[in-house]
C-alpha cells in the first residue's frame, strides 16, 4: 500500500502549482486561496472570534494563564467560491503545466538531458554503492537539505529576489528531487530481505490503511493554498490556529510519521525502515525549524498560539490550554478536505499506474 506515493505527487505539485511539507519547513503560504483571520503583526477581522469563557490551563507552569482569548491567527482550509477568480485559475493552469513539463522534460523524459538519471548516478557513485536502501536514505537526505535549507534561506532570499521569484526557486529545486525520491522508493520499496512479514494477520491491511488514510487528514493547511504555492499571489508565512492545528501544531510531521510507521511495518523491509527514517527524523526537524520561522515572522502572536498548541496530538486540548468551539467540526467540512479525502481514496485505487509509471523510468 503505498497511499503515501500520491500524497507526495500532491504536495510537490502544490509547490510549484510542497509536503510533506511538511510540516513548517515545506513552506507555508495562503488559504486555498482565501481564509485570513488576522494576527498581532497583521489586520484582524471586523468580529473576531473568542475562545470560550475558560482560563486557559496548563500543567506547565513556565505557561502564562490568559483568559478570552482572541483566535489571532489564520482560519485553516476556508475556501470561499466567491471569491475566487477564474483569471487566477487560469494563470495557475497554465504556471503548473509550464513547469511541470519542462521539468519532466529535463529530468524523466527519454528526449531529454536525463538530469533525474543523472542525480541517481551521482548519489550512487558518492555513497559508492547502488544498494536500495542506502540510496534511498541518501537521496532523501539530499531533499531534506535542500527543501529545509531553501525554506530557512526564505526570509533573506524575499528581501533580494521577492516572494514569488523564491518560491519558483525553491519548487525547481524541490520538486524534481522530490518525485526522483518517490519513483525510485516506488520500484524498490520491496526489494532486499523481508525482515518481517504480518501481512498475513488478519485485519492488519484494514488498519493500516485507515492509519495512512487519517494521515493525510494531518496536512499542513498551506498545503492547500494552491495559488500562493503557484505563487500567483504573493506568499505568505501564515500563523494557522484553527482545524488541524488545534489538535496538533505540527500536523505535517504527525502524518509523516503515522504514514512511515504503517507503511513499514507493513513491508519490513530495509528500503521501508531506510526511507521512513529520514523521512520522520527530517519532520522532527522541521518541528523545531517551523517553530523558530513562525517566531521570526510573528513574534507574540506566535508565542500565544504556541502556548494553546501542541506538537503532540490532542496533549493541549485534554491539558486544558486548547478550548474547542462546539462547532468545531464545521472547520473540517470544506473544500479542501473533501478533495484530500476524494483523492486520498482515488491514490489508493490508482496505485497500479503509480508503480507502472514509476517502472518507465527504469530506475
Amino acid at each position: 500500500c503505498f497511499v503515501r506515493d500520491m500524497r507526495s505527487i500532491l504536495l510537490t505539485h502544490a509547490v510549484v502549482s510542497l509536503m510533506v511539507g511538511g510540516s513548517d519547513a515545506f513552506v507555508p503560504s495562503r488559504a486555498f486561496s482565501q481564509g485570513r483571520v488576522g494576527s498581532l503583526s497583521q489586520k484582524r477581522l471586523s468580529s473576531p472570534r473568542k475562545f470560550p469563557q475558560v482560563v486557559v490551563r496548563s500543567t506547565d507552569p513556565t505557561i502564562e494563564l490568559v483568559e478570552n482569548i482572541e483566535l489571532i491567527g489564520d482560519d485553516s482550509a476556508a475556501f470561499a467560491l466567491e471569491k475566487q477568480s477564474l483569471e487566477d485559475w487560469i494563470k495557475f493552469s497554465a504556471a503548473t503545466g509550464f513547469v511541470l513539463i519542462s521539468l519532466s522534460y529535463l529530468w524523466f523524459l527519454p528526449m531529454g538531458p536525463h538530469w533525474g538519471d543523472t542525480f541517481l548516478e551521482t548519489t550512487q557513485s558518492t555513497i559508492g554503492t547502488t544498494d536500495p536502501a542506502l540510496t534511498i536514505f541518501s537521496m532523501l537526505t539530499i531533499f531534506a537539505v535542500c527543501h529545509s535549507g531553501l525554506a530557512g534561506l526564505r526570509p533573506y532570499a524575499e528581501e533580494i529576489v521577492g516572494a514569488r521569484a523564491w518560491r519558483v526557486l525553491f519548487a525547481c529545486v524541490s520538486l524534481p528531487l522530490a518525485l526522483s525520491c518517490i519513483s525510485y522508493f516506488v520500484n524498490h520499496s520491496h526489494d532486499g530481505p523481508r525482515l518481517w512479514d504480518v501481512t498475513g494477520v488478519p485485519g492488519l491491511h484494514g488498519l493500516f490503511w485507515i492509519t495512512n488514510f487519517i494521515s493525510f487528514i494531518f496536512l499542513y493547511p498551506s498545503t492547500f493554498n494552491l495559488l500562493e504555492i503557484a505563487a500567483i499571489e504573493k506568499p505568505q508565512l501564515h500563523l494557522w490556529e484553527t482545524g488541524i492545528i488545534r489538535i496538533t501544531r505540527h500536523p505535517q510531521a504527525v502524518g509523516q510519521i503515522m504514514w512511515c510507521g504503517a507503511h513499514t511495518a507493513w513491508l519490513g523491509t530495509p528500503t521501508a525502515i531506510a526511507a521512513s527514517s529520514v523521512l520522520v527524523l527530517h519532520h522532527v526537524y522541521s518541528m523545531w525549524h517551523g517553530d523558530r520561522r513562525l517566531k521570526m515572522k510573528h513574534g507574540e502572536a506566535f508565542e500565544q498560539v504556541k502556548a494553546r498548541t501542541s506538537w503532540v496530538p490532542f496533549a493541549a486540548i485534554l491539558d486544558g490550554r486548547q478550548q474547542l468551539p462546539e462547532d468545531y467540526y464545521k472547520e473540517f467540512l470544506r473544500g479542501p478536505y473533501l478533495l484530500v479525502v476524494g483523492g486520498t481514496t482515488a491514490a489508493y485505487f490508482a496505485h497500479p499506474f503509480m508503480q507502472a509509471g514509476a517502472a518507465l523510468l527504469k530506475w
